[in-house]
This record gives C-alpha cells, sequence and structure tokens, in this order.
C-alpha cells in the first residue's frame, strides 16, 4: 500500500544575517519591497525586519537592470509586495548567494500525511513529497508521520527495516520514497 506525504511551507523562513543595529542573526520577511527607477534602470529589494530590534535590511533582488529587460508581471508583482515572490526569492539559490542570506526553516512547514491510518500494516511504502524545497532530516519526517521517537526510526533504519534508495541521514530537500516493515 502506498502512502503519500508532502512537506508544505507554512509561512516564511527566517532569513538568517548579520544586523547592522543590534548584532541579531534573524530577519523576518514580511513580503514588502522597495522598487528604485533611476532613468532606465531599476533596483530592486526584498524588505526584511531584524527580530530583535525591528531594523530594516535590504536584500538585493534586481541590481541596475534595464527597464525593459525586467518582466512586466514580475514588476507587477513587486509593485504588489506579492508574498508569494517573497517566498519564490529566498527559495532562489541565486538571490541567497547574492545576498549572502542562510535560511532557517524551523518551524515553518509541517507535514500532511493525509490522515495516514494505514500504519498497522505489516509493509508500507511511502512517498513524501516537498511543495517547497525545504530541507528537512528525513529520520524527523519519518518520525513525525509514523508518530515514532526519533531513536526509533534510527534503530529502523539500522536494523534494515526500514530501506530508501536514498540516504536517509542528514537533510533532504527532494522527494524521496521508503518502505517500512514492522
Amino acid at each position: 500500500m502506498l502512502e503519500n506525504w508532502v512537506v508544505v511551507p507554512t509561512c516564511l523562513p527566517v532569513v538568517l544575517r548579520r544586523c547592522h543595529a543590534c548584532a541579531s542573526t534573524r530577519f523576518r520577511a514580511n513580503g514588502k519591497f522597495r522598487v528604485n527607477a533611476n532613468h532606465k534602470l531599476l533596483d530592486a529589494w526584498l524588505l526584511v525586519l531584524c527580530t530583535e530590534c525591528g531594523a530594516t535590511e535590504k536584500l538585493t533582488v534586481l541590481e541596475r537592470a534595464n527597464v525593459r529587460s525586467v518582466r512586466p508581471e514580475l514588476l507587477d508583482r513587486l509593485h504588489d509586495n506579492d508574498p508569494g515572490l517573497a517566498a519564490e526569492l529566498l527559495r532562489d539559490p541565486v538571490v541567497r548567494r547574492r545576498n549572502r542570506i542562510a535560511l532557517d526553516w524551523e518551524g515553518a512547514w509541517r507535514l500532511d500525511t493525509e490522515g495516514s491510518d494505514h500504519l498497522d500494516h505489516e509493509v508500507i511504502d511511502i512517498s513524501v513529497r516537498f511543495a517547497a524545497r525545504i530541507p528537512v532530516r528525513p529520520v524527523r519526517l519519518i518520525a513525525e508521520g509514523c508518530a515514532l521517537p526519533r531513536a526509533e526510526v534510527e534503530r529502523l533504519i539500522t536494523s534494515g527495516n526500514l530501506v530508501s534508495a536514498v540516504r536517509l541521514s542528514g537533510k533532504l530537500s527532494g522527494d524521496f520514497t521508503f518502505t517500512l516493515k514492522r
């Protein structure tokens, strides 16, 4: 029997970057953008607020981009302060690298098991799909989805009763499947 689980983001992740005002390292994105035009060149930033002092930092989205090279729908989304665009940009590795930021996804996702009531079967095949590229430890997902302690999940992996084609140690942000034998 194949179960389907989905890892779903619930809010924007915390942005990890050093605050210039208070030395905190945590910022919260609220989906607001600033767009500045200088003749035919555009700059656009995603605004993030320090969780300690409330100072605003700007994460570069566009830098000295020619107005004609920017898609009109992107410009509309920037002007409308689209929170979906903020989420897309925070997940974009180019934006993260350009701004030298990391993301903390703790508490910003949930596991949707679609009411798994087949966990009492002898053998269960489970497919885990990610709605967004959220790095999560598979052991944590399996423990949460099967209502088991993490140590028990580790024991099942070691004994060969929990197997997968992907390595279950470390973090994953891509779809995978596993088989649980009881």
